[in-house]
């Protein structure tokens, strides 16, 4: 893998997924934002987990590509179908139709809702890769304030009824990312305890504010 074709992967992924909020309205919850934070927490696991397993060298632009693009075929704003033949058509190129297909598929496996349903996909040689994509973007829900914005934007709910949603949102599926045993690297265990630390703190505040709201 050469620096300068993973540089120009990056710069072009986050054009497209510029273009495709807009495009597609996809709110701040979703958009850049997001894609930066899920591409930084995927970052920082490789860097954790790439001594350990030398072989992911060779996996960093898919790794980059997966965590940049993840959102871009949501159904929640698009077919995902459309949109993971967009991720195609606007990264060919840049990734061998190979590369691309495994980049499909992770995205496509990622999510909470299909973990919970299906499990874990069996991607081979890419399951290391699937989870560093996978943990970041579960890493990248202990976010209250994503929470809110999503239900502010996209449902076009009240202030207090987005933070009563969050706080059922945490209470039930991201506060018990844990339990579940979603994550697998040393990285994301260390992460993502600090951070349901930090979720039960800004939760006692969300209630404070609740009660002086109500």
């Amino acid at each position: 893998m050469k620096l300068m074709s993973l540089v120009n992967l990056i710069n072009q992924a986050f054009r497209f997924v510029i273009q495709t909020s807009q495009e597609y309205n996809i709110d701040e919850s979703h958009a850049l934002k997001h894609s930066l934070e899920v591409f930084n927490y995927a970052n920082n696991i490789y860097d954790d987990e790439v001594n350990k397993f030398p072989y992911l060298k060779d996996q960093r632009e898919i790794i980059s590509l997966s965590a940049i693009v993840h959102d871009m075929c949501d159904k929640k704003y698009l077919d995902e179908n459309n949109g993971i033949i967009n991720i195609k058509n606007h990264m060919t190129g840049y990734l061998p139709d190979h590369e691309l297909e495994v980049v499909s598929k992770i995205i496509q496996t990622m999510s909470y809702s299909k973990v919970k349903e299906n499990g874990f996909p069996d991607l081979g040689e890419y399951q290391h890769a699937y989870h560093i994509v996978r943990e970041a973007d579960l890493l990248a829900a202990y976010d209250l304030d994503r929470c809110i914005i999503y239900r502010m934007m996209r449902h076009k709910y009240n202030y207090t009824d987005s933070l009563n949603e969050s706080k059922d949102l945490f209470e039930n599926r991201i506060l018990n990312y844990r339990r579940d045993n979603l994550f697998v690297t040393n990285y994301s265990k260390n992460k993502s305890a600090l951070l349901h630390k930090k979720a039960l703190v800004d939760l006692e505040k969300l209630d404070a504010i609740l009660k002086i709201i109500h």
